[in-house]
């Protein structure tokens, strides 16, 4: 599917740690169609969930978010995106460590690429983080969907220690934050 597949929906895709997390939070923000999550990036084709924790596969744990641009433009999603992730560790979210918990956006047209640029810059600019950003500006590449256990995995398991510890404070602070772009019932 192309970025601008139809005037009414556009694709991003980023990685920024568990892909649970990322997804969990995009589900509820208003103006977005889907959120899958998936791997990017990588060398082996059609790579298992076991795979990519191997770290050998060079793929991230991503989402794949289709959206309205003209509910919620791409600049928002990454305002978003750089607020509910550590965009400062390399390869590393929390206690997830490896090239598959990296900060990266794939980006599918030259506009997101410069929007991306953008954002990049002023979040540097006005020193929202102590340390350097690291996140990677890549072009969109082959996306694999994860197992469907993967799927809307903090919506089934909202009880489960990781959501419970790690995904559930991100929501909250998405929540906190962007309290006006939430869907009415996320």
């Amino acid at each position: 599917m192309s970025a601008a597949a139809s005037t009414d929906r556009e694709i991003a895709t980023l990685a920024g740690g568990c892909f649970w997390c990322l997804e969990a939070v995009y589900d509820q923000l208003r103006g977005v169609q889907a959120v899958e999550s998936g791997y990017v990036g990588g060398v082996v084709d059609k790579p298992t969930y076991e795979q990519v924790c191997g770290g050998g596969t060079g793929h991230a744990e991503a989402v794949r978010i289709t959206f309205d641009p003209s509910i919620t433009s791409f600049r928002e999603l990454l305002e978003i995106f750089f607020t509910v992730h550590d965009p400062t560790t390399l390869n590393r979210q929390g206690n997830d460590s490896g090239t598959q918990y990296r900060s990266a956006i794939f980006y599918h047209t030259p506009e997101q690429k410069k929007t991306a640029e953008e954002v990049m810059a002023a979040f540097a600019r006005e020193k929202v983080y102590a340390n350097p950003i690291v996140t990677e500006l890549n072009p969109a590449a082959t996306w694999y969907e994860a197992e469907d256990y993967h799927q809307e995995y903090f919506v089934r398991n909202p009880l489960q220690g990781y959501c419970s510890y790690v995904v559930a404070p991100k929501i909250a602070k998405f929540r906190k934050h962007f309290a006006e772009k939430l869907k009415s019932n996320p």
